[in-house]
């Protein structure tokens, strides 16, 4: 299918697009513009004003509708006018790469992220705060599930390598952004924050805020076949500290933390000999 092109009038668009697609594709384009940018594009000829309302108001209350049920805080932070003009601009000017309606919202924080940028007004975290509400419908719908089969659920988490829950996600953001809403927007970044976002066997989705040593041993985990000790030595390196055993013993107990909270399965099968 062809696109409308970002440069160029709509007049001359109309011109090109003349000698290579029926009168009636036209006719198609000129409605769909209209739609998502009413302000824009004129109302195509002979469409009654009453009628080409309801088609608008449909579409964009439909899409809005998905929106607001993914991104409920970044909808109150922002209020209702900023909301709605924000999403009347993802519906004018984004192009989605999915008919699929549950990944809408993906395509909303890539909008964000990717091609809107930053514009007057807007809070500094807007992509970031929508990115961290729409981690948790990325993972609730994940196809993702656990192979028992490779897991010893009691094994020793520093002798053997931790296996980490399938459906999860360590994140990285620069300003607090669980904390974020209307009594609470931060005007500029401040320091890094790593959350720990997974499904439990509950089909739940739950965030944990790490700090910096508990997310590094996650990244380890997730990047290396390695066993918990030589995680946390790994770390301990890093950090030059002084007390090597000590970083293990500490570390020992966010591994059977993280167990607990599910994030950590157990330990791989295959490393215990």
């Amino acid at each position: 299918m062809q696109r409308y092109s970002k440069n160029g009038s709509h007049s001359a668009q109309l011109s090109i697009m003349a000698d290579v697609i029926p009168a009636f594709q036209r006719y198609q384009y000129d409605f769909a513009a209209h739609i998502r940018n009413p302000k824009a594009h004129p109302r195509p000829q002979g469409v009654p004003v009453k009628r080409m309302k309801v088609y608008s108001e449909l579409l964009y209350n439909n899409l809005e509708g998905f929106l607001l049920a993914c991104f409920p805080v970044l909808r109150k932070v922002l209020g209702q006018r900023r909301w709605g003009r924000l999403v009347r601009d993802f519906f004018a000017d984004h192009r989605s790469h999915t008919p699929i309606f549950r990944q809408i919202p993906e395509e909303f924080v890539l909008y964000l992220k990717e091609k809107r940028g930053l514009r007057a007004g807007d809070p500094v975290f807007l992509a970031d705060l929508a990115h961290y509400e729409w981690v948790e419908l990325a993972l609730s719908v994940s196809p993702l599930e656990i192979d028992w089969s490779g897991i010893e659920r009691d094994g020793d988490m520093l002798a053997g390598q931790p296996v980490l829950n399938p459906v999860l996600a360590l994140l990285r953001y620069p300003c607090p952004v669980h904390l974020i809403g209307p009594k609470f927007k931060p005007a500029q970044q401040v320091e890094d924050t790593h959350i720990l976002v997974f499904r439990d066997l509950d089909d739940q989705v739950r965030f944990t805020e790490l700090n910096p040593v508990s997310a590094r041993l996650v990244s380890l985990l997730q990047e290396q076949s390695i066993s918990g000790k030589e995680a946390l030595l790994r770390i301990a390196g890093e950090l030059n500290h002084p007390d090597s055993q000590g970083v293990v013993t500490a570390g020992h107990a966010i591994l059977a933390n993280l167990k607990s909270e599910q994030a950590i399965l157990g330990i791989s099968a295959h490393s215990m000999g």
